[in-house]
């Protein structure tokens, strides 16, 4: 962090809480989006899917139709949890022949992989994963939407015909990564100056610039008339894939037809007196269980007490997960490429959900055939042989997404987060902010955390209490950093909470764009 960074700065946000619904998002025009439609009479569902369509967008760099996730859902009339899904796997005709090992270090993005020749499993066409987050959405709005689906879609077409203006958050977004986008002529054409320089930004001036998104617009048109099919096994599809596979990827309409979002069962997680939910398989969902049970098994009788147990139960199940689930150890902040939202209802209906590219504007090409930046989702595979993660044709991908649902009391929450291995520490933390000391929305999301995702030291916000720091370096190493604006030294939350009948949200204190929005009146 910037030696230059001002040491009395003080960031806040207030907690949105109403009577009625909240969408919580990392972009407050698709978390307004989302209460919109709740106002419109929608369903939980129904938000979801305007503000996630909405994000992908206004953050072209962090998700979109071409990319992948997971969420949790709880059904308030059946009081039961359902886990969703909607993750990226490899392409059924990758050839593992076309990523060998440089032999030239660690690779330089999210993974301290071995690095592979012309980075291929970072950028390009060859990074590219099969996607599945639009059938993730229309999945959840079969089951229980109220709205029509074009209806829901209808703001993110407007958003997309008007184009993303550029404020100075933006122009430093796309400043950061200027280089890898000049390298494809469609992603130079949609995000840079001539192709090649970033977009600036006035000092004192409103906005005005903006990024022309037309062919967006279109694409997410045929989405809204034809649903999903149109991308699994239908002709936008076809001609996503055909663009991937034009620039040198391996993407096919069987990849898409066969890769669809799956309901699973949940996986329950007691905890004290309270239960979470989140998500199985190759998630961070089990991870964020193992953690909850380290946990229990410690004492917290006060904060300094708490904050060394939280690092000793995070360094235990991230070695669980390395070791069973594959290693996707990740350079400390380093940019993520991810966007998290929570949503509840009048009725007590909540959605917990996670979306991404993977890192900053995925693999950096963009299909010019539906304007959708492309992931690279193949990054989280290992290209050294015989590991537990190791990159094959046709493989899940082993993602750190944490969506999860609790309920400790009268209280019940959703949460979630973006940020990379960064994403299950802070959910752990949170939720237990939340049952473990009954604290509220605003005192949770505001509370120093720490992160232990980057191997053996940990990271503690500086602005924790030197009782806690002393205590944490008993337990290992701590660099001390502050919560910033840009880079993100720790993961950037988002929650809803209903206690009685009053509902809260709540987004990550340093970012630019998040907020919480309640349902208008």
């Amino acid at each position: 962090m910037s030696d230059a960074l001002s040491h009395s700065m003080e960031i806040r946000k207030h907690v949105v809480e109403t009577d009625r619904g909240i969408v919580a998002s990392q972009h407050r025009q698709a978390a307004e989006a989302g209460a919109e439609v709740l106002r419109a009479g929608g369903d939980a569902v129904d938000a979801a899917v305007a503000c996630g369509f909405v994000c992908g967008v206004l953050e072209p760099w962090m998700s979109g139709p071409a990319g992948g996730g997971a969420a949790m859902h709880w059904r308030a009339d059946t009081g039961k949890a359902h886990a969703l899904n909607f993750g990226m796997c490899a392409p059924a005709g990758l050839k593992i022949e076309d990523f060998p090992l440089s032999g030239q270090g660690i690779a330089g993005d999210l993974f301290p992989w071995d690095r592979v020749i012309k980075d291929r499993n970072v950028m390009g066409a060859k990074a590219v994963a099969v996607p599945a987050v639009v059938d993730g959405l229309a999945a959840a709005h079969e089951r229980w939407g109220r709205l029509p689906w074009a209806e829901v879609l209808s703001p993110a077409i407007e958003h997309a015909k008007r184009g993303m203006a550029i404020d100075w958050y933006a122009s430093l977004i796309i400043a950061s990564a200027t280089a890898d986008l000049a390298r494809d002529p469609d992603a130079a054409l949609m995000f840079l100056i001539d192709g090649k320089w970033p977009r600036p930004f006035s000092w004192t001036a409103l906005p005005t610039d903006r990024i022309d998104q037309s062919r967006m617009a279109d694409s997410l048109d045929t989405l809204a008339r034809d649903g999903a099919a149109a991308l699994h096994g239908g002709d936008l599809g076809a001609a996503m894939a055909k663009d991937v596979r034009d620039k040198g990827g391996y993407l096919t309409s069987d990849d898409l037809a066969a890769n669809r979002a799956q309901f699973q069962a949940p996986l329950p997680v007691p905890y004290r007196d309270a239960l979470f939910h989140v998500m199985p398989g190759l998630t961070a969902g089990p991870t964020f269980a193992r953690a909850m049970q380290h946990l229990e098994g410690h004492s917290l009788p006060d904060l300094a007490a708490a904050y060394p147990a939280y690092a000793r139960a995070m360094f235990a199940a991230y070695d669980d997960r390395l070791s069973n689930m594959g290693h996707d150890g990740e350079i400390p902040q380093a940019p993520g490429c991810t966007t998290h939202f929570s949503v509840v209802d009048r009725s007590g209906n909540m959605v917990a959900h996670t979306q991404t590219l993977l890192s900053v504007f995925g693999a950096r090409i963009v299909s010019p055939s539906t304007g959708f930046v492309m992931n690279n989702g193949i990054m989280w595979f290992d290209p050294a042989h015989g590991r537990p993660n190791s990159l094959a044709a046709g493989k899940p991908c082993l993602m750190n997404v944490c969506p999860a649902l609790g309920q400790a009391g009268d209280k019940r929450f959703a949460l979630g987060a973006s940020g990379g291995r960064k994403i299950v520490g802070a959910v752990a933390q949170i939720a237990s902010f939340l049952a473990d000391f009954d604290m509220d929305l605003e005192q949770a999301f505001h509370l120093p955390r720490i992160d232990v995702s980057g191997g053996a030291e940990i990271t503690a916000d500086a602005a924790l209490p030197p009782a806690a720091k002393a205590a944490l370096k008993e337990v290992a190493p701590v660099i001390e950093t502050p919560r910033s604006l840009l880079p993100y030294p720790f993961a950037c939350p988002a929650g809803v909470l209903q206690d009685g009948t009053r509902r809260f949200g709540a987004t990550e204190v340093m970012t630019a764009w998040g907020d919480a929005v309640a349902e208008p009146e």
